[in-house]
């Protein structure tokens, strides 16, 4: 495999020819801060070519480089991100490779498995490593952030003792470099445990450059490791135990469960995943005595030195910090505190939300189930400027995404449902799927929003898995603010909303996306509609101005009416909120957070305009069905006199409001006809047919 180097210079490459090769078995790019600007060159074989073959190459890239920016670049839905490809035996792997000391301090390096970033304007993401050094803890990751950041990691050589403050030095004339070349793009800074002290202190002694932290179990609290005890013992072991060490070690920092859970497949029968977990484990857990290798004795005891040292220096200087702050915490971390380190954390830095892993070890990064792409994706804190753009910052959820939550997390939910889509073509014929829906936007879905949004997954997951469209969902501001958030958060399904292409509902995010031709959901009865009260099902909640009927005519829109049934057959509302505004603390709590709470639609009066937050009390019902219908497509196009004669777009907007509850009423009555509506009716077709066989509906 070549390597990439940028312009090699003794004090980056280091090892020579030697280590360049080996560098190259593992994919690496080797970058060198004072040549940042240099053109990328391929080394065949690692071993640098003569002058005039390189410049060709150069020339030769440029020319490839030219071309393909001449062509839309950007990222489209369910794109394949590469994770999943990638396990712990090949962290071990590589870090055994690059850990080999080769005398040089440490440096930066590019995985070649990044690749070139796939969208224009690509934020820098540079990693710090944890007590390991070898830079290579993000492996599993590398492809997917590859793909939307331009990646660096830290390599400490294993050998080397470059003291904290040193290290804190190398990282500050990074950032400081690359902010004076682009002083508008953020830097991102991972510090994975060790390398979360790195993080801090460097963000507190630059506030005036643009940093986003993510925080993976920091060792700010080294100070109260359940390991303080034993430390004096590991100084005082003698040299031929020294294997022991990493060894024990190995297991009180990651969970090696999850950790040889990676990459295995979730469709597998129960034995064949019992088979591949045992492979698994067997095959990783000897790898686990070659820590010895990459952290010998004295270099640990180094590594510890440093820890004690950079939690001290960080943690005198957290006040100092005014970066945007992401915090992964593992609830079953052995080797620090980080849960109570996240308590403490959300407190002390200004800026700071949290992202709790409860059954997550210290290794966070290098266990099953956890993509630090989609974490950063959902919570929002995904930017290529000084301030996030919800349109043009966005990102399409990839397909490793889509599998993990339509075909795991959302799975029984929806096969409980059973969900009917249809469609209406333009001669008014109704058909199931979604082949009446236009394949190109600008298109506004203006529908009934059901309670706590409970349609939305559903109707998420047929338009991409049928489409490959992403429906940009406008929601209230509430669910992308920070107000209500906790040390313990845990993914919230806030989180999966803004994945899939949740914003908040402005005028100005809406004509943007009318704009760039998107696919556009909006509910006009917003909250007041998805936490309705009792006997209220089905029920539209629309203001009286037609809000989006002159912005649509504007841009040519295609709006389709739609409407969702089903709500009643899985749900029962059993406090709503009168109810819960008659109980005393209740009320008041509900008074107090809708105080708190960003307003919309004050201006509007009467019932519709009450769009005050509380969370209902609900029971599980045996689920019946989900019908959706999207009604006959309302061109816009060539209709530019509604931007002005308000009393034709209200008619507009009072034909699309009936066309709705048309929908409604339709679906109610039609949906008595269904002889699958049952669930034990579906159960045993499935049964029958297979369980990812679509089943029958009613005739249209």
């Amino acid at each position: 495999m070549p390597v990439a180097a940028l312009h090699p210079l003794p004090a980056v490459v280091g090892a020579g020819r030697r280590g360049v090769r080996r560098r190259a078995r593992f994919g690496l790019r080797v970058s060198s801060l004072e040549s940042s600007s240099a053109a990328v060159t391929t080394v065949p074989n690692g071993v640098a070519g003569a002058p005039v073959e390189r410049k060709a190459k150069v020339e030769e890239d440029a020319a490839a480089v030219k071309e393909e920016e001449g062509k839309k670049r950007g990222l489209e839905a369910l794109y394949d991100d590469g994770f999943g490809g990638v396990t712990v035996k090949d962290y071990f792997a590589a870090a055994k490779a690059v850990s080999r000391d080769d005398g040089g301090p440490p440096r930066w390096f590019s995985p070649i498995e990044c690749g070139r970033p796939a969208v224009d304007d690509a934020p820098l993401l540079l990693f710090l490593p944890g007590m390991d050094g070898v830079g290579m803890g993000l492996i599993l990751h590398h492809k997917s952030l590859g793909k939307v950041f331009e990646v660096r990691c830290l390599h400490i050589p294993v050998n080397d003792r470059t003291p904290f403050e040193g290290l804190l030095q190398t990282v500050e004339n990074t950032i400081k470099h690359e902010h004076d070349l682009s002083p508008n793009r953020p830097i991102y800074l991972v510090g994975d445990s060790f390398g979360g002290c790195l993080a801090v202190a460097v963000a507190a002694r630059n506030p005036q450059i643009d940093l986003v932290l993510i925080l993976v179990n920091p060792a700010t609290s080294f100070a109260k490791t359940p390991l303080q005890p034993i430390l004096p013992l590991l100084e005082s072991m003698p040299s031929e135990f020294h294997v022991t060490v990493p060894y024990l070690l190995s297991f009180v920092m990651g969970d090696p469960l999850k950790m040889a859970t990676v990459s295995i497949e979730n469709n597998l029968s129960p034995p064949e995943t019992l088979q591949k977990l045992s492979d698994s484990l067997t095959s990783m857990l000897p790898l686990l005595s070659e820590l010895a290798d990459i952290i010998p004795r004295d270099t640990l005891l180094w590594k510890l030195k440093l820890l004690k040292t950079g939690a001290a220096y960080a943690n005198s200087r957290l006040h100092a910090v005014k970066a945007e702050v992401l915090l992964l915490a593992s609830g079953n971390d052995n080797l620090l505190p980080s849960g109570d380190e996240a308590d403490r954390l959300f407190k002390a830095l200004k800026n700071c939300r949290v992202r709790y892993f409860k059954d997550n070890g210290h290794t966070l990064l290098l266990e099953d189930g956890i993509n630090l792409l989609s974490v950063i994706k959902g919570v929002n804190m995904y930017r290529r400027r000084r301030q996030r753009d919800f349109v043009t910052d966005y990102l399409p959820p990839t397909l490793s995404e889509f599998k993990k939550t339509f075909d795991e997390d959302h799975k029984l939910f929806h096969l409980a449902l059973s969900p009917v889509m249809m469609s209406t073509l333009k001669n008014g014929k109704i058909v199931r799927g979604l082949s009446g829906i236009p394949d190109q936007g600008p298109v506004l879905f203006v529908g009934y929003h059901a309670l706590l949004g409970i349609e939305l997954s559903p109707l998420y997951e047929e338009f991409l898995r049928e489409k490959k469209t992403i429906v940009r969902g406008m929601a209230h501001p509430i669910l992308f603010g920070t107000k209500f958030e906790s040390s313990r958060q845990q993914l919230p399904r806030v989180d999966t909303v803004s994945m899939y292409g949740g914003l908040p509902v402005t005028p100005i995010n809406m004509y943007r996306l009318f704009e760039r031709d998107e696919f556009v959901l909006l509910y006009p009865g917003g909250v007041r509609e998805a936490l309705h009260r009792k006997g209220e099902e089905y029920r539209l909640f629309w203001p009286n101005q037609p809000e989006f009927v002159r912005m649509a005519a504007r841009f040519g829109v295609t709006v389709i009416p739609f409407g969702c049934v089903g709500e009643d057959d899985v749900l029962e509302l059993v406090l709503d909120y009168n109810d819960q505004k008659n109980i005393p603390g209740l009320g008041e709590w509900i008074e107090s957070i809708n105080k708190e709470a960003e307003r919309v639609r004050d201006s509007v009066k009467g019932e519709d305009g009450n769009q005050d937050m509380y969370l209902p009390a609900l029971l599980p019902k045996v689920p019946g069905r989900f019908y959706y219908l999207f009604g006959k497509p309302i061109e816009m196009k060539g209709m530019n006199n509604l931007v002005r004669d308000r009393k034709s777009a209200n008619d507009v907007y009072l034909r699309i409001k009936s066309e709705v509850e048309k929908i409604m009423s339709y679906l109610k009555r039609k949906r008595e006809e269904d002889p699958y509506r049952s669930i034990a009716q579906r159960a045993l077709y499935q049964a029958t047919w297979g369980i990812s066989s679509q089943v029958p509906t009613f005739e249209p």
